[in-house]
């Protein structure tokens, strides 16, 4: 496998958190994963953090709600609905409605 260890931490992370994510979709997720802001995170953190953002700001009307004026958190949770049956759909166990998600995430947004 080509890539660093955490490269290959992160992606192993991802296989066994969301087996069915499209390609186009886990290509995305890794780049999030991967930026200079994460690495400070360990891997799975890393990880889910960008799985969450790249599911809210792809798959459902966050942004579209943050556009309309919503505040960042209330946006957050008009959409968790949306991104856990998204998460579902790719086979993925944990929930963002479980409080999973790291509320200072900041930089993954």
């Amino acid at each position: 496998m080509v890539g660093t260890r955490r490269q290959q931490a992160i992606r192993k992370a991802l296989r066994a958190l969301a087996p069915g994510i499209p390609l186009s979709d886990a290509e995305a997720v890794l780049a999030l994963a991967g930026r200079n802001q994460m690495k400070a995170l360990p891997p799975s953190t890393a990880l889910w953090l960008a799985l969450g953002s790249h599911v809210r700001h792809s798959h459902t009307d966050y942004d579209r709600l943050l556009a309309e004026g919503y505040e960042r958190d209330a946006a957050r949770f008009f959409v968790i609905e949306q991104t856990d049956d998204v998460l579902s759909g790719w086979g993925c166990q944990r929930s963002v409605a479980d409080g999973d998600e790291d509320g200072g995430e900041g930089n993954a947004s």
